[in-house]
């Protein structure tokens, strides 16, 4: 059955805990997810900008959301939704 294969979110995530190790922890253990990919890009005074990469097969985005939730994060942008039988790469560009 082909889904939700790959999920590329912007995610704002309070300083405190849960770390990022147990957020990827929870959202591994979600419906159709094979792998989490956590990136730290700033860190604020309270926050935690976050780029979460999560591939699988069918990934359930609503329980993706449910999960960011539950630990007191938000999801600020769906930065790349890929969808279908495999997954496509977009080609990079040199730069100008």
């Amino acid at each position: 059955m082909s889904g939700l294969r790959r999920l590329v979110l912007d995610v704002l995530k309070p300083l405190k805990e849960p770390s990022i190790v147990d957020v990827a922890l929870e959202l591994a253990r979600a419906k159709g997810v094979e792998a989490v990919n956590i990136t730290v890009n700033e860190v604020d005074v309270e926050t935690l900008s976050l780029t979460v990469v999560i591939e699988g097969d069918n990934i359930d985005f609503n329980e993706i959301k449910y999960i960011l939730e539950e630990v007191g994060a938000a999801i600020h942008s769906i930065d790349q939704v890929v969808a279908g039988e495999k997954i496509v790469e977009v080609p990079h560009r040199p730069e100008e």
